[in-house]
Order: structure tokens, then C-alpha cells, then sequence
């Protein structure tokens, strides 16, 4: 008889055992990845080097110069984005049971980034410039507040259709894309007012790029990234029971509607401040959880975990190859997730049914 009763256990052990290991694994490439990120550019540096200047052990003032200031801010910019896109997207696909789900296909990310262009352009939160900083924010609280706002009205409406009977996935994306296209018409219809100079800026503005943050607003996008994922991961079994269904849900005591309003108010949040300060990055928030979701399983406890460090050396190696694809020329890391997210999307579509 007891050791009847231990089996169950001892499998329990090697299940949590085996997702602990992808996720810890996903931590280590993470770390590879920012030393690899901080290696690679116009002044090559050796891995020994950038470890000596991140660990304070010495390094020469123009190795400190090159890893702290011009590669440490735009790296840790790729890290906080990703996760916390990956991070968002996972939690409305779990929220929402839609497996197209993420910041970019419900419109999220083009309604913050038309809020964020409104504040701009009509409350005077950022300074058009045809410099290096396209777009400098001098009021990081209102611009954000306005993306926020704006990206809140997508939300509530992908709320309220999956909320009525008979809701797809895939009415859900068609949802999304109107949603998309009538945001994404407000932008133009600001760029149609704007004068040449804040044309320009506006239209490089809403190419995603992450070199654009500085350490203030790095501190406010990774603050906020890290305390939404704190609470998505004290939820995680509540999205776990919400994926076998509502009706189970409540079954099991689950409050599902404050549930799925405050996940989606917080991933919401979370896309409208990284929008707000770095623009348009796509597909991130839906490729990643699909990918660990293959490797861990549906399990939110670590699949939100993996999901954080799976987007951070997502967006963090895609921003590197971004970088040295047209040296000496910077292209904006959105660029190459879509080229990427794009083909994984349509994947996705065509194999939704199964």
C-alpha cells in the first residue's frame, strides 16, 4: 500500500523536476545572450572584458564606456520588452482560451501606440526632433496614462466579444485587426496635421526601438514588467483552471470574470508603457508562448516564467542581429520580429482547427 501511494508523488517530483529545468535553462540563455549582445558590435569586446565591466572588476574606462554606457541600456531595454510582451501575451491567451491571442493581434499594441501618438502630438508630453531620439518624452506619466487609456478601450472591446456566445479565435483576431486598422487610421489622421518634421518623427516613432530608452524610463518599464508578472504568477493556477473552461473554473471556486478583468487591465498596462517609450514591437507576445508551450506544457506556473526569459533572449538576439544586419546603419529591432512573427503566425492560423 505505501508504496502504491509514493508513485504518484515521485512522478509529481520528476514533472516539476523537468519544467524547473526548461525554465532555469531559458535563465542561463538569457544570460549568455546579454553577454553575447554586449560583445558584439563596432568595437569588438571579448566576453572577459564585458564580464570585467559589468561585475566592476577593473575594466578600462573605454571598455566601461562601451559595455555601461552605449550597449547596457539597450540591451536591458530588449530584455524588459520582450518579457514582458511574451509575459502579456501569454496571460491573454490563457485568460481569453484563445490561442491566437497577444498584444499585436488584438490591437492592443496599435491602441496604445495611437494613445501615445496623441499625447504627443495634443498634450504636449514629448518633443518632436529630427536627431538621433526621434520622439523624447518630457512627460513619461501622461503619455503613458493616454496609452493606457486607449489601449484599455481595445481591451474591453476583445472583452466583450469573447464574452458573447459563440465567440472563435478566430472572430477574435478579425476583431483584433479591425481594432488594428481603426487605431492605426487615428495615428494617420494625427500624421495628417503634423508638420514635416513631426511627420518624419512620428512615422520613425512607431517603428519599434529599443535604443530610444533611457535609464529613468528603463527603470519604469522594468518595475512594472516585474510586478505584473509577480501577480500573473500568483494567478497562475486560477488561468490554469480558466483554460479547462469557465463552468470548471468556478467549480473550483475560481472568481473568473475579476480574474480575467484585471489580467487583461495589467497586460494592457504593461503593453501601453513599453509602447508608450519604445513603439510597435510585434508578434513577440504570440510567438513566444507558443514555443514554450510545446516545450513545458500549459502549465502557467512555469510557463510564465519561461515565457519572461523567452522573450527577453527573443527581442535581446533579434535586436543584436538587428543591429549588425546594416552596420553601420541601426535597423529598428520591429522590423526583423516581423519578418520572423509573421510566417509563425499564418502557421498558426493554418493549423488553428487542430
Amino acid at each position: 500500500m505505501h508504496s502504491d501511494h509514493g508513485v504518484v508523488p515521485e512522478e509529481y517530483r520528476r514533472y516539476l523536476a523537468r519544467k524547473t529545468l526548461v525554465v532555469a535553462l531559458a535563465v542561463l540563455a538569457l544570460g549568455g545572450s546579454l553577454v553575447l549582445a554586449l560583445s558584439i558590435g563596432a568595437a569588438g569586446l571579448g566576453p572577459a572584458d564585458v564580464l570585467s565591466s559589468l561585475l566592476g572588476l577593473g575594466a578600462s574606462p573605454r571598455v566601461d564606456a562601451i559595455v555601461r554606457g552605449i550597449r547596457l541600456p539597450q540591451a536591458l531595454a530588449a530584455m524588459v520588452a520582450g518579457g514582458g510582451l511574451a509575459v502579456a501575451g501569454a496571460v491573454m491567451q490563457a485568460i481569453l482560451r484563445n490561442p491566437l491571442g497577444s498584444p499585436f493581434t488584438l490591437g492592443i499594441s496599435h491602441a496604445a501606440a495611437f494613445g501615445a501618438a496623441f499625447s504627443v502630438m495634443a498634450l504636449d508630453s514629448g518633443l518632436m526632433t529630427s536627431g538621433k531620439a526621434a520622439v523624447t518624452i518630457t512627460s513619461p506619466w501622461v503619455a503613458t496614462a493616454s496609452a493606457f487609456a486607449a489601449s484599455l478601450i481595445a481591451a474591453g472591446v476583445v472583452i466583450a466579444i469573447s464574452r458573447s456566445r459563440g465567440a472563435r479565435p478566430e472572430t477574435m483576431v478579425l476583431a483584433g485587426v479591425a481594432l488594428g486598422a481603426l487605431f492605426t487610421a487615428g495615428t494617420m489622421l494625427l500624421q495628417f496635421f503634423a508638420t514635416d518634421v513631426q511627420l518624419s518623427a512620428m512615422v520613425f516613432w512607431t517603428f519599434g526601438d529599443t535604443s530610444r530608452a533611457s535609464w529613468g524610463e528603463l527603470g519604469l518599464m522594468a518595475g512594472l514588467t516585474l510586478a505584473s508578472t509577480g501577480y500573473f504568477l500568483a494567478n497562475s493556477w486560477n488561468y490554469n483552471a480558466i483554460d479547462a473552461g469557465d463552468e470548471t473554473a468556478r467549480g473550483l471556486g475560481v472568481r473568473v470574470e475579476r480574474v480575467r478583468l484585471a489580467g487583461m487591465f495589467l497586460a494592457s498596462l504593461v503593453t501601453a508603457v513599453l509602447i508608450a517609450f519604445l513603439g510597435i514591437i510585434g508578434f513577440v507576445g504570440l510567438v513566444v508562448p507558443h514555443m514554450f508551450r510545446r516545450v513545458i506544457g500549459a502549465d502557467h506556473r512555469f510557463l510564465l516564467p519561461a515565457s519572461l526569459a523567452g522573450g527577453a533572449v527573443l527581442l535581446l538576439l533579434s535586436d543584436t542581429a538587428a543591429r549588425m544586419l546594416l552596420a553601420p546603419h541601426l535597423l529598428p529591432v520591429s522590423v526583423l520580429t516581423a519578418f520572423l512573427g509573421a510566417p509563425t503566425f499564418l502557421w498558426l492560423i493554418i493549423r488553428g482547427r487542430n
